[in-house]
């Protein structure tokens, strides 16, 4: 960290945001000078309760990136010690200081980490740039939120964001949510592996995956940089499939490493690529639907389908929902709390599937035990993959905190 603090290596520099429709966010601006020490002005929502103990913690920051003499000018918007740090930083690095430091907040403690068949049937998409979505994400209680730096963070951004995103994954408990992040596409995406993977994440998205190449180079990354922290829990990987080349190469990529818990499929890019535009019914899409299912179920992965775009339509989110598990998807993505419990629902078995799973489960035991080797139930036949497929059925409900009653 070099400590020449002077116009000649380092100019006027910003980030963050403030305004009137902005909240728990900061904006800082720094313009270096030659001598004089650090002059702070500070306007802020919350001064009167926490102004000093921000101007404390923008001292402790500049002073970590070697800021000795500079004028800086703060609008806060309520924003969150994580929040300040992350916007401090990135304008000092945006002003020529810091090189590889790093301003961190408070680390808390790890949750356990994720296994590889764990609940996917909701991810919860956050942008990455705007930390008022972040600290209430978990209460509308998704299987995952997802810490998105690909296409809802301008590309003048991207600095800025991985470095909040960052912040984020080492400061705020998301309780039994899956911890997610979207990289940038490639080569991009790295730079925000060298930035996140410290804080271990749960699971990484790579976006507009064509070869499994890529995902390869992303495995290889993030194991480097496990091995470099001493990082011995997993990191999923969950490629996203966005054009027709990557659908014809969905098994390659579906099988590039055994780090893949889950092939998911982008239709707004996957539906550009083809010239078509989306439905609610999906025909354009179906073929591209189904062979990502049937790959996912041949490489022992998740299949996990693509949002629903119109928020306001939660009728054709169930619909398309139920038509999605019923191709054999197990989740899917949302972009608002609200489609959250309807996702849920849509991929919950009904009651009357629970029950008669259960019968099948219980005339099958029943049969073994008498020694059988024809299973019926009514007039109905029964064989081994209908037993499995009511096993399953089954054990999908309790993980969804179904009730599951009878003779199993």
């Amino acid at each position: 960290m070099s400590s020449d603090n002077t116009t000649t290596t380092a100019h006027p520099a910003e980030a963050g945001h403030y305004g009137k429709d902005v909240r728990s966010d900061l904006h800082v601006a720094i313009e270096p000078r030659d001598s004089g020490g650090l002059e702070i002005t500070l306007e802020s929502r919350v001064g009167l309760y926490y102004g000093s103990s921000i101007l404390s913690q923008t001292r402790q920051v500049l002073e970590t990136f070697g800021v000795k003499h500079a004028r800086i000018s703060i609008h806060d918007e309520g924003a969150l010690p994580l929040v300040i740090s992350a916007r401090i930083e990135a304008a000092a690095k945006r002003a020529g200081w810091g090189g590889d430091q790093r301003a961190l907040p408070e680390k808390i403690a790890l949750p356990e980490p994720t296994t590889r068949d764990r609940l996917r049937r909701s991810r919860l998409y956050l942008p990455g740039g705007e930390p008022k979505y972040f600290i209430n994400a978990a209460l509308h209680g998704p299987d995952a939120i997802i810490l998105d730096l690909e296409d809802s963070v301008h590309h003048a951004e991207k600095d800025a964001a991985r470095i909040l995103v960052r912040n984020t994954l080492r400061a705020v408990d998301f309780g039994s949510c899956e911890r997610m992040v979207r990289i940038n596409q490639l080569p991009l995406g790295l730079q925000d592996l060298v930035e996140v993977i410290p804080e271990a994440p749960d699971l990484i998205l790579i976006p507009k995956v064509e070869r499994p190449e890529q995902v390869s180079q992303v495995d290889r990354m993030i194991e480097e940089l496990k091995s470099r922290d001493r990082i011995d829990r997993a990191i999923w990987l969950m490629p996203i499939v966005e054009s027709a080349l990557g659908i014809e190469n969905a098994f390659a990529i579906a099988t590039a490493t055994p780090n893949i818990a889950a092939l998911t499929i982008g239709l707004e890019d996957y539906t550009a690529d083809l010239g078509v535009a989306k439905t609610l019914e999906g025909r354009e899409s179906l073929y591209a639907r189904t062979r990502l299912v049937n790959t996912a179920k041949a490489a022992g992965i998740q299949a996990i389908d693509s949002i629903f775009g119109d928020v306001g339509d939660l009728a054709g989110l169930r619909q398309w929902g139920e038509n999605s598990r019923a191709l054999g998807f197990e989740g899917m993505g949302c972009i608002h709390p609200s489609q959250i419990p309807v996702i849920h629902e849509a991929f919950a078995p009904s009651h009357v599937e629970i029950e008669k799973a259960l019968k099948i489960v219980a005339a099958f035991e029943e049969a073994q035990q008498r020694g059988l080797g024809v299973v019926s139930l009514g007039s109905k036949m029964i064989d081994p993959p209908v037993v499995e497929r009511a096993k399953k059925l089954v054990a999908r409900a309790k993980a969804m905190g179904k009730s599951v009653q009878g003779n199993e």
